[in-house]
């Protein structure tokens, strides 16, 4: 359906819209739990936070520890590799982890194997890449339990009960595993205090980049012109910060947090404040791509829009200075991604009520934005055209992410949006209308299901090492657990920002 765009309406005509529409229509969501709490707030003081002389010299020590494990047996070798993940400790140690378990994936010592040994070994390599036969965690002794005290072990099982341990975000898995792992009798102090020192330095990191962040996002005064939009710049690096974590990504945390802060504010404006068509025209007005498109935008809008390219051709910029040779894509993906919620609201305001998942999926994978992420962090790490091109299709590894994405955040958000008496035209109405079911509960559970199918499909691609992009699909999981932790058990903590405070305090603010 064409849709006519009345572009005649004088500047003061769309001020009375804005006023009328502000006025009226009061905030969907809450402010900022945070405010400027990162401007001045500092985890560490010099003294307390290790120095990097004192962290290198431990990181040398550990790594000789690694080294001499490859005479160990088994049990002890698996053990180390998966503290060391949990710890957060791996990415320092990439080469000899991996030496490791090319080792234990070509070695042929089935006997003797306990159960704990079994699972841990077939767990380690699938999660890593390897090809591991499910069969052989059929060909197992039971006599054997993991050397674990009781509470230990009955943690232990209960976040596994919660969350997978493959689906945990690390530096969540992290904080937490460093509480349980220095009350195991087997711990090696060195491991130990180098995750605590490794842990207080990122921490310190993270709260520098927030600084710098509070500070952009105050000087775009976004929020005097958007009041209606989630201001979640804080959560926003939270959760990009689950896609990558490490150090030398500092400026890619950064980048990505600016963009999906927009990205999260694009999506309040088409899906729940902006009429069609004010979308059409901010559509349009994101492929002209300059400062004179925004003469047809509403006034709430067209600010906002002068602040998107000029942050955006700032990051072009920086990425350009730091030899990335691919920057252009920033632009292009973000572009897309307006270009799928204008689609989405279109089939909206249609009144389309697709009869299937399947055919409710092809719309909204895309709007989901999942695949932008993985996108946007391979452009920022400076991945090849061919890796960026093969994901932005859609592979069956970002599909499959995109599916976590839409379906876990549909279900978390569809009893809010029924009472908000918001149009609902969600997965779950879709899951409803096909297999006629009248209580959500059963599209609940049916779209788990889907959900479940779609974790195999990941983990069934992430062992694909032949693929453009192989070493950059560990960012695509990542990207998934975020999703999965921020979403799951019916909460859109993104969302509901108070019910994320406690972690995000864990992660940035809390000593450890």
């Amino acid at each position: 359906m064409e849709v006519t765009v009345d572009v005649r309406r004088s500047s003061h005509q769309r001020a009375a819209d804005d006023n009328q529409r502000i006025v009226h229509r009061p905030p969907l969501h809450h402010p900022s739990v945070w405010g400027d709490f990162f401007l001045g707030f500092r985890p560490w003081t010099p003294t307390q936070c290790a120095s990097m002389k004192e962290a290198e010299a431990k990181k040398e020590e550990v790594r000789k520890t690694i080294r001499d494990s490859a005479a160990d047996d088994l049990p002890l070798k698996l053990e180390l590799i998966d503290s060391l993940q949990r710890l957060g400790l791996d990415y320092h140690y990439t080469k000899e982890i991996d030496d490791l378990l090319l080792g234990i994936h070509g070695g042929d010592d089935r006997e003797g194997r306990d159960l704990h040994t079994t699972a841990l070994r077939f767990y380690l390599l699938r999660k890593n890449g390897f090809h591991v036969p499910p069969g052989e965690l059929l060909q197992l002794t039971l006599e054997d339990q993991p050397s674990l005290c009781p509470s230990i072990l009955f943690d232990q099982v209960r976040h596994t009960l919660e969350t997978p341990l493959f689906r945990r975000p690390k530096r969540v898995e992290a904080r937490r595993y460093i509480s349980v792992y220095k009350k195991m009798s087997t711990r090696n102090e060195a491991i130990l205090e180098l995750a605590k020192m490794d842990f207080r330095i990122l921490q310190s990191l993270y709260c520098e980049e927030l600084k710098a962040l509070t500070v952009w996002w105050k000087d775009l005064q976004l929020q005097d012109h958007l009041s209606f939009a989630r201001d979640r710049m804080v959560e926003m690096h939270f959760w990009m910060l689950g896609v990558l974590f490490e150090p030398q990504h500092s400026y890619g945390r950064i980048m990505l947090t600016k963009l999906f802060t927009f990205v999260s504010i694009f999506d309040d404006i088409y899906d729940s404040y902006s009429t069609l068509e004010e979308s059409k025209l901010l559509t349009r007005a994101m492929e002209r791509w300059d400062e004179e498109a925004a003469e047809q935008l509403p006034g709430y809008m067209k600010f906002f829009y002068s602040k998107v390219l000029a942050t955006v051709n700032a990051i072009e910029q920086d990425l350009k200075l730091q030899g990335r040779k691919h920057a252009h894509y920033v632009k292009k993906l973000l572009i897309d991604a307006t270009r799928c919620y204008y689609k989405e609201a279109e089939w909206r305001e249609e009144g389309c009520a697709p009869a299937t998942v399947e055919e409710h999926l092809l719309f909204s994978v895309p709007s989901s934005c999942c695949m932008h992420v993985p996108c946007l962090a391979f452009v920022s790490m400076g991945a090849s055209s061919d890796a960026i091109d093969w994901a932005m299709a859609y592979p069956k590894i970002i599909r499959a992410s995109c599916v976590v994405g839409r379906v876990i955040n549909d279900i978390a958000s569809h009893e809010r949006e029924r009472d908000q008496q918001q149009r609902v035209t969600s997965t779950v109405e879709a899951c409803m209308e096909e297999n006629k079911y009248i209580a959500k509960e059963d599209a609940y559970r049916k779209l788990r299901e889907l959900i479940e199918e779609s974790w195999m499909d990941i983990s069934k691609e992430r062992c694909r090492r032949l693929m453009p992009a192989a070493p950059l699909l560990e960012t695509v999981v990542d990207a998934t657990r975020m999703l999965d932790f921020l979403y799951k058990d019916h909460a859109d903590s993104y969302t509901l920002a108070h019910s994320l405070k406690e972690i995000v305090d864990s992660i940035y603010v809390d000593p450890i």
